[in-house]
């Protein structure tokens, strides 16, 4: 029996995945095998010997201590594209609420229901003052995608079916993202080229070091006038104090954004939303799901897909003893974990491996149970970080 600790609401799609027979699920679950979250953060957590896994219903892992987990040989699962439909709408109603100027129109007509009067009184008022209102199309105006990943990609192509030129800049495309594009989407060569002709700016990438502050006053004032940016992916890719002095400057038009903080959260230029980007009812089944497929299938029979810092593996079993390491990656690692086992007078039948970063990770189908023995040689060798036999 696994235990599985749930330290937010689970979607109960995702936890009908977790037969009861073999899981316990629960949130006050003491010494578990896994932790399934959403939005808890984990960075001044304990963690206990027993954790074997920790899965994410949501892409970002920015709530997780993801380099101690790799030290102890943990696995941090993730649901990568199972939000992207709710995020890519909700950009796509940020495009049309910043080029019609939505938030400014309705704050107007709400003014005037303070103002008393006959509804003729109100038609006249909204006569007069509407003008002010008045907004742009989107067909024909430039966006540019940074980041054209599971959601980025997605944006990218309905912004083409809405008529939009887009220009995307992504310098980590997969193969299998770009064949997902419209063949109408240009491809920037660099990041400034695919904002210097930008009209609207979208970005889909996770927050690091080398995307803090993405967009900084340089970069603003080298885009166009009347630029809009909308930011659904992570607070710290805007620097907002830079983002909030165009804006002040007449420069760039609107800030659309899923975080609100206290520069932008006031600001008549700024629309900010309580990061709901992924909040929907199917996103939330899609991300359980999804995620406790992963732990369950990790812990079941230690496939590894979908993981921030273990490499992908999927090895169906020869036989039905099996054992699993993780160790610092080298030439000749798997060597040593095939001596070990064979000291151990185990016979392997199967073995497969697979490298990610400085990681390796084994996975060994026996002809019989590994003894405890064999285990702990496995456990003493120079770089091992987690072995386990299932």
């Amino acid at each position: 029996m696994f235990k599985v600790q749930t330290l937010n609401n689970i979607s109960a799609a995702g936890l009908a995945r977790l037969p009861h027979d073999r899981f316990m699920t629960g949130a006050e679950i003491p010494d578990p095998d896994a932790i399934l979250l959403r939005s808890a953060d984990l960075h001044k957590a304990t963690f206990g010997p027993s954790l074997k896994a920790i899965g994410r219903a949501g892409a970002g892992v920015n709530n997780i201590p993801v380099v101690t987990m790799t030290e102890r040989g943990i696995p941090v699962f993730n649901a990568p594209g199972a939000n992207a439909n709710a995020v890519k709408e909700l950009v796509i109603a940020g495009l049309i609420v910043a080029s019609r100027r939505v938030v400014p129109a309705v704050e107007f007509v709400r003014r005037l229901a303070g103002q008393g009067g006959t509804d003729a009184d109100i038609h006249n008022a909204v006569e007069a003052g509407k003008k002010a209102f008045a907004g742009t199309e989107l067909p024909g105006r430039t966006l540019a995608v940074v980041g054209l990943g599971a959601i980025g990609g997605r944006v990218a192509n309905a912004a083409i079916a809405l008529g939009m030129h887009v220009v995307g800049y992504d310098p980590g495309l997969t193969l299998d993202a770009a064949w997902q594009l419209s063949p109408a989407i240009t491809r920037a060569r660099s990041l400034d080229e695919a904002l210097r002709t930008a009209d609207f700016v979208t970005l889909h990438v996770p927050l690091n070091n080398s995307t803090r502050h993405l967009i900084d006053a340089d970069r603003l004032k080298a885009m166009r006038p009347s630029v809009v940016i909308l930011n659904f992916a992570r607070e710290g890719i805007v620097d907002e104090a830079a983002m909030v002095g165009s804006l002040d400057a007449g420069h760039a038009q609107a800030y659309i954004s899923d975080f609100p903080t206290r520069l932008t959260l006031s600001h008549p230029k700024c629309v900010t939303l309580p990061h709901v980007g992924a909040s929907t009812a199917e996103a939330e089944d899609n991300c359980a799901v999804m995620v406790a497929d992963e732990v369950r299938d990790f812990l079941d029979d230690g496939h590894v897909r979908n993981s921030v810092n273990f490499p992908e593996l999927f090895a169906p079993r020869q036989t039905a003893h099996r054992v699993i390491c993780a160790c610092v990656a080298s030439d000749h690692a798997a060597a040593h974990v095939a001596e070990a086992l064979a000291q151990g007078g185990v016979t392997v039948a199967a073995f497969a491996s697979s490298t990610k970063g400085p990681l390796m990770y084994l996975v060994a189908d026996t002809n019989a149970p590994v003894p405890a023995g064999a285990l702990e040689r496995l456990a003493a060798l120079d770089g091992v970080r987690m072995v386990r036999a299932i």
